[in-house]
């Protein structure tokens, strides 16, 4: 749906500048009195400033006058009552045109994300009848786990699910960022919010609505707002603080120096001129740059950052990631694409092929990638009825019983452990030791292949003032060097187990400065005691997994490791965008108050330091919604 430039609200105010400015036009050039000028000024002043007035009085009311509403109301009225009033006027009218304009800015700003995270499907075809092709349009919550739902070419996937019948192409930009279709089959798993490009699929759902991936993005889009950062809390304790303050000090410049004058001076007291000039004041200290513009940049950052494939969950997270200064990875499926195929059977007491198949046979309840790969290897259909007893010893490998034979698959650290006697193998890549009934049989060697991307990730992220990256496995020692030397990372710790992760975290938690921050780069699911421990967790290519979810501060929605400093930059560029405009409107409004104060600025000059502040320090801010998407 194409978004328009203005909403009702927007048009409506529109139409007022527009006919109080006419107005303002026509009186003035009316030959008529002061006096009676006076009075028709009031016409585009009330047309102009009335929902001004009455929030004003309503904050009154309230008991909570200090606001932005409350010094416009009392700056324009007084000046219309000194008499300037084409000034009052024009001040309330360009206030209401910076309003306007702040609206607009905010609405592109949330249409942007809207358009960009706009992956809530609103239908489901819900199967009634596979024989008879009966299909029902039904609401994606009413569809049960489990349910099939067809969905055709040019419709959204509406729930999480796997194919069960069909091909197609999927366009997964607005989950991953990436405009690459993705070729999907029978067997694969589909993510709400995908859309199908060509075939008719038959999708089983595996999820309900709520727990899909599209709803669970929109929730974490949604909720990033209310995560404020260190410099809005600022922002908003500052707003509290300044706002009865400068109205204390325009009322002390109001009264002071007339009375001083008058008592002390014995001169002309001039109430009207230190009025005008407390008015002037008032209008220059109106924090609205930035109460506006900096809650308008973290959110522009976080839209941002989603249309590249990235959901960062809050301000605080965006503020956080932009001083990371040591960055921690995980090795399998973070730098490596996790893809393990079998690459050689060593000292084997018995063929090959039967090796494979009691190893295969051992890890096939087991879905992880080495697991897969073993069975991927074997080629054959398995028989799980052949198998029980099956043991998953954590860091080590399995045990299983198979055709009544105990077998253990893993690591050295599970013969050793085991007390079984084994040969070392020198090559690269994860050694998969095999023993039957704790006597050896060999060893399977698995490679796992590093991205291509991996190595300029490391190098973009030292350019970006990363001081040291570090990564960690549990693979072997060669293994890990390996894949080190490859791309580049500065240290790193092989055979590790996962409480071996967390304490080396801390470790490094330990030695580096108060104001710097450690991320940790992990799959979500195996490595999510680690992702909570660091200071950012970032979770990658784990979009469908509730642990990454849950356990990191920042996901990205595909598994390219460029997708890490491109977070990084954006999250940099934000916080550069925040301290710009409140260095900027802090100091262009404390030079005009002094001006003011000093009665070298006027009213105009006041609209300048409020509303033309505002404008460019919004404009400043939507910048961080435009950039480059790789």
């Amino acid at each position: 749906m194409k978004s328009k430039l203005m909403n009702k609200k927007q048009k409506k105010n529109f139409i007022r500048i527009i006919a109080s400015s006419i107005l303002i036009a026509v009186i003035l050039l009316l030959p008529v009195s002061e006096k009676t000028k006076f009075f028709l000024f009031f016409i585009p002043y009330l047309v102009i400033g009335y929902d001004i007035l009455l929030k004003a009085l309503k904050g009154i009311i309230n008991l909570k006058p200090f606001d932005e509403n409350f010094l416009m109301a009392v700056a324009t009225v007084g000046a219309i009552a000194l008499g300037e009033y084409t000034e009052g006027v024009a001040v309330m009218l360009f206030y209401q045109i910076g309003e306007l304009f702040q609206s607009i800015a905010v609405g592109k700003s949330r249409r942007n994300i809207s358009e960009l995270m706009d992956i809530r499907p609103d239908y489901a075809n819900l199967e009634i009848d596979f024989e008879k092709s009966e299909i029902k349009t039904v609401s994606p919550d009413e569809v049960k786990v489990g349910s099939i739902i067809v969905v055709k070419p040019g419709e959204k996937i509406p729930i999480d699910g796997v194919i069960v019948e069909g091909k197609t192409t999927l366009n997964t930009s607005a989950l991953t960022g990436e405009s690459i279709p993705r070729e999907v089959k029978e067997g694969d798993e589909v993510l709400g919010g995908c859309i199908n490009c060509s075939g008719v699929i038959r999708v089983r759902t595996v999820k309900e609505f709520g727990q899909s991936t599209a709803s669970k993005i929109l929730e974490l889009v949604e909720s990033a707002s209310s995560k404020k950062s260190k410099s809005e809390y600022f922002i908003s304790k500052f707003a509290r603080i300044y706002t009865p303050v400068v109205c204390i000090a325009a009322l002390a410049l109001a009264l002071i120096p007339p009375v001083v004058r008058m008592f002390i001076l014995n001169t002309d007291a001039l109430w009207n001129l230190w009025i005008y000039r407390a008015l002037t004041f008032l209008v220059i200290s109106c924090p609205c740059a930035l109460v506006i513009s900096i809650p308008l940049t973290f959110f522009a950052g976080i839209g941002g950052a989603s249309s590249a494939g990235i959901l960062i969950k809050g301000s605080n997270y965006m503020e956080s990631l932009s001083k990371v200064r040591y960055l921690v990875f995980d090795k399998t499926g973070t730098m490596t694409k996790g893809v393990f195929e079998v690459t050689g059977v060593h000292h084997g007491i018995m063929e090959n092929e039967k090796l494979l198949e009691l190893a295969a046979l051992a890890e096939c309840y087991s879905n992880h990638p080495i697991s897969k790969s073993l069975q991927r290897a074997y080629g054959k259909e398995i028989d799980k009825t052949r198998v029980r007893d099956v043991k998953e010893i954590s860091g080590h490998g399995i045990s299983a019983v198979v055709d009544g034979k105990q077998i253990l698959a893993g690591n050295a650290k599970l013969m050793i452990s085991e007390k079984v006697e084994f040969t070392e193998c020198h090559c690269a890549g994860t050694i998969i030791h095999i023993a039957i009934d704790k006597k050896y049989a060999g060893h399977i060697v698995i490679s796992d292949i590093v991205k291509p991307d991996s190595a300029l990730a490391v190098k973009n992220l030292k350019a970006l003032g990363i001081k040291q990256t570090v990564m960690l496995t549990g693979d072997s020692k060669r293994t890990a060097e390996k894949v080190a030397e490859e791309i580049a990372i500065d240290k790193v710790y092989s055979e590790l187990l996962p409480q071996d992760k967390v304490s080396k975290v801390e470790e490094l938690l330990n030695q580096k400065d108060p104001g710097e921050n450690l991320a940790f780069v992990g799959d979500g699911i195996n490595d999510a005691p680690v992702l909570s421990r660091a200071d950012i967790g970032i979770a990658m290519g784990a979009l469908g997994s509730d642990a990454a979810i849950e356990a990191s501060d920042v996901v990205l929605m595909d598994d390219n490791p460029l997708k890490i400093s491109k977070a990084i930059r954006i999250s940099k560029k934000c916080m550069r965008i925040v301290y710009q405009n409140i260095a900027f409107a802090l100091g262009v409004k404390f030079a005009c108050l002094v001006l003011g104060a000093l009665g070298i600025s006027n009213m105009w000059t006041a609209i300048f330091a409020d509303v033309g502040v505002m404008v460019l320090c919004v404009l400043n801010a939507i910048r961080v919604l435009f950039g480059k998407k790789s």
